[in-house]
């Protein structure tokens, strides 16, 4: 069995307010990343820093479609590399539901956990965007090991 997963989560925020706050690093960085490199631009390599891991991540984006859809790799805990989908479907009312699935690791019980730390943090993420969007929160502020 393929680890992979897929979360997603309504934000009550138009989808291109939702993709720039995915894009852009001054935004990324007030609510998940401790620091990104530059934007997300198609054809890219970011970094990001997170200060619960040490060092920084290259982010390689590989398809931008603006207000709709993200597709990176980034490397993963098992070697190589993992595939990070980001979709933003507009809802009614104005809102947007994202949607995260990843895939890529091993198929071995180190593959399957660490597919599953990265599910939490997804869905962390998107728990942090919503707070940040829609209420002006910084939930990661102060959250750091």
């Amino acid at each position: 069995m393929e680890p992979k997963f897929q979360v997603q989560l309504k934000i009550r925020k138009p989808a291109a307010e939702v993709f720039e706050a995915v894009v852009n690093p001054a935004k990324l960085g007030g609510y998940f990343v401790q620091k990104a490199s530059g934007p997300l631009v198609e054809g890219t390599t970011v970094k990001w820093s997170f200060a619960e891991a040490p060092g920084e991540f290259d982010v390689t984006v590989r398809q931008v479609v603006r207000d709709e859809r993200l597709l990176f790799e980034w490397p993963s805990a098992t070697g190589g590399s993992t595939r990070v989908e980001m979709v933003f479907k507009p809802l009614e009312g104005g809102a947007t539901l994202v949607q995260v699935s990843e895939s890529g690791w091993t198929q071995d019980a180190k593959g399957l956990k660490a597919s599953y730390d990265n599910c939490g943090g997804w869905m962390h993420m998107m728990a942090c965007l919503k707070a940040y969007l829609e209420f002006g929160i910084p939930l990661r502020e102060g959250g750091a090991l």
